[in-house]
């Protein structure tokens, strides 16, 4: 069975210099003008046979401002960030520089409590590998840019540390193609 899955990165809801760990504020004003100049771009795949979003409300909005009318998924929830959630990087790094360079060097590494890098790349390609579809079904997914990453990485079968060097602005959409444990990166338009 062959699927196609597009992931877009949902849209921003804050400065990327205020970016914080489980960050589940909704969409501001700046979040939905992006979305508004996306959607004709982004509109088509509406189509998709099966529509998903991340369970953050903004997620959540971005998915049903493009018109996809998505269904949630916890299994694309963000990385959980355990006593780190609410917090920026640097509050960490003001706090626990040891911790966030544990977090950082060792994917199995879960300082703040929470779920490990490579526990969350897990999670996400098994999400990714039990979807149903038909042969040549498509699937969209609204998703954290995090989520994105992690899809990314398990998609290549890529070494867990590839994730910090994947950059996803918001908004960005990219295509995985294949079967269960067999993808491919894709990055034709949507």
């Amino acid at each position: 069975m062959h699927v196609r899955f597009t992931l877009i990165a949902t849209a921003r809801n804050s400065s990327m210099l205020g970016e914080r760990f489980d960050d589940d504020r909704p969409l501001d004003q700046a979040g939905w003008h992006e979305v508004q100049l996306a959607a004709p771009t982004l509109a088509p795949l509406a189509a998709a046979e099966l529509r998903y979003c991340s369970p953050t409300p903004r997620s959540r909005a971005t998915g049903d401002a493009l018109g996809l009318a998505p269904l949630v998924q916890p299994a694309l929830s963000d990385c959980d960030m355990g006593r780190w959630r609410g917090l920026t990087l640097a509050d960490v790094t003001a706090c626990d520089p040891g911790a966030v360079d544990a977090w950082l060097g060792d994917p199995r590494s879960a300082p703040h409590g929470g779920e490990s890098l490579l526990a969350f790349i897990s999670r996400v390609g098994q999400w990714l590998d039990t979807r149903p579809a038909d042969d040549g079904g498509r699937i969209v997914a609204v998703a954290e840019p995090g989520v994105v990453r992690a899809a990314v990485v398990y998609a290549l079968r890529a070494p867990p540390a590839t994730y910090w060097n994947i950059d996803v602005r918001p908004l960005s959409a990219v295509g995985v193609t294949g079967r269960s444990g067999r993808w491919s990166l894709s990055l034709d338009r949507p």
